[in-house]
């Protein structure tokens, strides 16, 4: 009899360990089915703290060794996942096979990812005094959201990259996507389109700078030089060294549950802000790396000066003619990529592989900057900050187009053209008339 019950035991534990390694094939099938997957976001603007997921209270003990598995899996040469994510993977990986008859609290974790509750969505109190404004500003961005979902099905518009799917993009061109796990947010940084300040913002939500070991509390008090300094912060394209080949797959999950915002402007004049800010103002980085082959190529300056005191002191510089030759040369983009101040926009944040929440213009900053942060539930930790800067208007166009012929005039718009149909900007008929 005794020898009966170890070997019922010993039945028992063998059928155990063989249900624990089905589970795990389950989940490593699930998972790797999860990186072909096109998810869709929810049309109403959600946020999900990954961080502050519900626990896992009653995981039972074959899902326990699925966490094993997983660790089990990664070459040594990988990063570590960090405990949270791996949570949040395991709550997604797992998330199909929940039954009925599961227990309570594992039902309520599941909803909690999957179904956000209304009444905490972020911006459900607006506090905007005028309900008219609120609907209004409520109506615009429906109207740009949609702008966008029929570009990018519109086969008669064709662009590079269109029809890519998001497991096509290259890591390098994931680097303008900055994740901030804290408060569920992902912006796409557009230079010369107020991304100072948004960077600011981005760094204070994510604490990922100190000032004496403590958070910034004002955004303006964040040094520009860290603002723009890669290492503050996390964007997509670091995901590789953090979580080795689940990147795709978190990037993924990360799209799905946070809110996505992105800032943008007229096209033709971000470019002229561009040359503005980089060849009109001294620059030794952008002289040396820029100004000096437009001066030797299209200005007629075999020699420039080494330095650009020396150039500006000998009143040398690149005109806005010569910039618009450089961006229309075939041979530029062959040596290397046009830099991102003046990249398109949507080479920039892709936005017909990214379904994003919220886009903001320039044009109506304030307002939607304000909107904004009432809909991120963040408007009590920090204001966009009211600076006061020099903007490139519309307006001024004429006058800075009034040298270029127009047959360039056209070419330049057929570059930019994805970027004024994207985002709503109407085609400048007035600088394309002969």
């Amino acid at each position: 009899m005794h020898l009966l019950k170890m070997s019922n035991s010993r039945i028992f534990q063998i059928c155990g360990i063989m249900a624990s390694v089905f589970m795990i094939l389950l989940i490593i099938f699930y998972w790797d089915d999860v990186g072909t997957a096109h998810f869709h976001l929810h049309t109403t603007i959600s946020k999900i703290q990954v961080t502050h997921l519900p626990l896992m209270t009653n995981l039972n003990h074959n899902q326990l060794n699925s966490k094993k598995a997983v660790e089990e899996r990664k070459p040594s040469s990988e990063p570590d996942i960090i405990q949270d994510d791996l949570d949040f993977m395991l709550v997604e990986s797992t998330k199909g096979y929940l039954q009925e008859g599961d227990s309570p609290e594992m039902e309520e974790t599941f909803n909690a990812v999957s179904e956000p509750n209304p009444e905490k969505l972020p911006g459900f109190d607006l506090g905007i005094n005028s309900a008219q404004t609120k609907t209004e500003l409520e109506r615009i961005q429906n109207e740009r959201k949609q702008n966008i979902k029929d570009v990018c099905a519109d086969s008669s518009i064709m662009f590079s990259g269109k029809n890519r799917n998001f497991e096509d993009i290259p890591n390098k061109e994931l680097d303008h996507l900055i994740v901030d796990d804290q408060h569920g947010i992902i912006y796409c940084y557009v230079p010369k389109v107020a991304c100072t300040n948004w960077k600011r913002i981005m760094i204070l939500l994510s604490g990922s700078i100190l000032k004496q070991g403590t958070a910034y509390r004002d955004p303006l008090e964040i040094p520009r030089d860290l603002v723009h300094n890669s290492t503050s912060h996390f964007t997509f394209n670091k995901f590789w060294k953090r979580y080795g080949k689940f990147s795709k797959h978190l990037m993924k999950i990360k799209l799905k549950k946070y809110t996505k915002f992105l800032f943008v402007r007229d096209p033709f004049v971000r470019l002229i802000s561009a040359f503005r800010s980089k060849f009109e103002i001294k620059n030794e980085d952008f002289y040396n790396r820029f100004a000096i082959p437009m001066l030797q190529l299209y200005a007629n300056c075999s020699d420039p000066p080494s330095t650009v005191n020396e150039a500006f002191s000998a009143g040398i510089k690149p005109s806005f003619v010569n910039f618009i030759q450089y961006l229309l040369d075939p041979h530029t983009e062959k040596n290397m990529p046009f830099n991102e101040h003046w990249r398109q926009v949507y080479r920039l944040c892709h936005p017909c592989q990214i379904n994003y929440d919220f886009i903001g213009k320039l044009e109506s900053l304030d307002e939607d900057a304000n909107y904004l942060l009432k809909l991120l539930n963040v408007e009590k930790l920090v204001q966009f900050p009211q600076s006061l800067r020099n903007r490139t208007v519309k307006s001024w166009e004429h006058d800075w187009f009034s040298k270029i012929p127009v047959a360039w005039r056209k070419q330049l718009y057929e570059l930019y053209m994805p970027d004024f149909v994207i985002f709503g900007y109407p085609k400048p008929t007035n600088l394309l008339l002969d």
